[in-house]
């Protein structure tokens, strides 16, 4: 039995560490050699500054970093004091301890700096499928390849690589990362907390002061002269695309994203919400009086609004720099635009497809001779997978194959000089279960829930024939797949696919701060009511903590292997690159 004296000694301990001065960056971060990052020591209360000790490797952190920082008695007006030091850099590889004394207390942590070798690749494409869970790629294959006896019919692009692993993707505050911080990790190399990138989350009130590590988009500008282009179906400055550029705390900071994009001026910018361009005025959402669409027209971009501009535009051989944004908010997916004509078609009828996006900016990126990275992400997949709207994932999960596949045959006619990953931030906790025998004829009094098929009653699904990008031409067949998610508020089950527009499981509740199930739904026969197992507080499907799957191809993919963390995969674009060896 232990003493209740060691018990008490341990909670004393326990609560001087919890006290003691928070670092960023934070512990075990690994810091690109000559990559810029700000240094900050957080101590818990105020403090003089003349009995501060703060080394690196044993040296006044003033010396190591070649300046002072700035030291804050009082920050944010409490008995709080900060030092801080922005735009540092370290370039000697190995292991850096650091630490720091109040005089009374201190703290140490060690990051390792790495070096990179030469570089190997003169472009980095990134492909994102946001929330894409297994089920959703094992889904895509069968319904765009078919399946007959036990064995695909065909494979997809993203699996037809050489290189594969599971990359882990907790945050720095949490087993569950958002797309904020996961995207951030691939961007930066460093963790960092939910709805937050580009930055470490400090405890100051102002979401934009926080400490800031710079993006791979800055890197290869700055470092290589490379072209820089993000692509996106969500909102332009929806959490992944904004990661590659942005420095945040709060990741529905919209309008200063946009003034952060304008400030960083990527080559290509392509995706939607339009409205955070444009002030009130103009039919916009700006809380200001700017009009950054005209902005960026002033500082040369062209600026695309549909399919046919994008396509023109893209294709004339003086286009250098370019703006598309085809939505006020999130573009709509695959199913929608395609077949059912849902969501904002019909507002926004002249959306382009991803693909025609993605060879939008390789048209517009190859230009630059230096090189370039370009970031593709397919966002609805995980706005989708929330609404357990599971039709409409798997669609977008076919429509980023097909950009992947692009990309692979524009690569390939090339040679050997493009690195291509595909990777999702998050998974999504779905699971294909079965098939769902939606036969009626045959079987007109059994209930929905009966008809989930598992086992050897799953069979295969009898979804059409694919059409040439790889998309049946209806998913409301008789015998369809069956996927569930793991996370679920209360809701009416349907079983079946939402044909009338993107699903909506919940409402508000009677207290405003929960969620109810949406009686919408409720009338539609053999619909079940299911008791969630979230809080009522949450009105979706939530992300779920396993690792997401990475394949790669070109020059560096080899590095792609085993089990990985989000944060090597900046590490694989870095080394690829050479972005630690210019100059030397």
């Amino acid at each position: 039995m232990i003493k209740p004296v060691t018990i008490a000694l341990g909670l004393l301990l326990s609560a001087s560490a919890a006290a003691a001065q928070t670092i960023y960056p934070i512990d075990r971060a690994e810091i690109l050699s000559g990559a810029q990052f700000d240094f900050k020591v957080e101590f818990p209360d105020k403090v003089d500054p003349a009995k501060l000790k703060v080394t690196v490797n044993g040296q006044d952190y003033a010396a190591a970093f070649g300046r002072a920082g700035t030291f804050v008695e009082r920050e944010d007006g409490k008995d709080q004091s900060a030092l801080l030091l922005r735009d540092v850099a370290l370039s000697a590889p190995g292991p850096v301890v650091v630490e720091a004394s109040d005089g009374t207390r201190s703290r140490k942590v060690t990051w390792t700096v790495y070096d990179t070798g030469p570089r190997k690749a003169k472009n980095v494409i990134l492909f994102i499928g946001d929330g894409m869970s297994l089920s959703h790629r094992v889904a895509a294959r069968l319904l765009s390849k078919g399946i007959a006896e036990g064995k695909s019919l065909g494979k997809l692009a993203m699996d037809e690589m050489p290189h594969m692993a599971l990359v882990a993707t907790a945050g720095s505050d949490s087993i569950i990362t958002d797309s904020a911080n996961s995207a951030s990790a691939y961007a930066t190399g460093h963790k960092s907390a939910v709805n937050a990138m580009g930055v470490y989350a400090d405890r100051t009130k102002d979401p934009l002061d926080d400490p800031r590590v710079e993006t791979i988009s800055s890197l290869v500008k700055r470092r290589l002269n490379m072209a820089v282009g993000i692509v996106s179906n969500t909102e332009i400055e929806d959490a992944t695309p904004a990661a590659m550029v942005a420095h945040t705390r709060r990741r529905a900071e919209y309008d200063p994203i946009v003034e952060q994009y304008f400030a960083a001026k990527p080559d290509v910018l392509l995706g939607g919400g339009s409205a955070n361009f444009l002030p009130k005025a103009a039919s916009g959402k700006r809380k200001d009086d700017v009009d950054y669409i005209a902005r960026f027209r002033d500082a040369g971009y062209p600026v695309t609004m549909t399919a046919g501009e994008l396509n023109a535009v893209a294709a004339r051989a003086e286009t250098r720099r370019l703006l598309g944004l085809f939505a006020a908010g999130n573009m709509d997916g695959a199913l929608d635009r395609k077949f059912l004509k849902g969501g904002g078609v019909n507002k926004f009828p002249e959306q382009p497809d991803l693909t025609e996006q993605v060879q939008a900016a390789l048209n517009v990126l190859s230009r630059n001779d230096a090189g370039f990275f370009l970031m593709v992400e397919s966002g609805m997949i995980d706005k989708y997978a929330h609404l357990l709207d599971m039709e409409r994932a798997v669609y977008d999960t076919i429509m980023l194959d097909n950009a992947v596949r692009l990309a692979k045959d524009w690569a390939s006619k090339r040679g050997d000089d493009t690195l291509i990953l595909v990777v999702a931030d998050h998974s999504h906790p779905n699971s294909l279960v079965g098939t769902i025998n939606d036969d009626m004829s045959a079987t007109p009094n059994v209930p929905f829930r009966e008809r989930v098929g598992v086992y050897a009653r799953a069979g295969f699904p009898n979804y059409p024939a694919p059409d040439a990008e790889g998309y049946p031409s209806r998913v409301d067949v008789s015998r369809r797949l069956a996927i569930f998610s793991a996370s679920l508020p209360d809701h009416y089950e349907t079983f079946r696919p939402k044909l009338d527009g993107p699903n909506e499981p919940t409402v508000k509740g009677d207290d405003s701060a929960t969620f109810k199930a949406n009686e919408k739904y409720k009338d539609v026969p053999g619909a079940v009511l299911r008791p969630g197992n979230l809080p009522a507080m949450v009105g979706a499907s939530v992300h779920s903590g396993e690792d997401v799957i990475l394949t790669a191809i070109g020059p560096g993919s080899e590095r792609v292997k085993g089990s990985m963390d989000n944060t090597e995969v900046f590490r694989v674009m870095a080394e690829a690159l050479g972005l630690a060896a210019v100059g030397r």
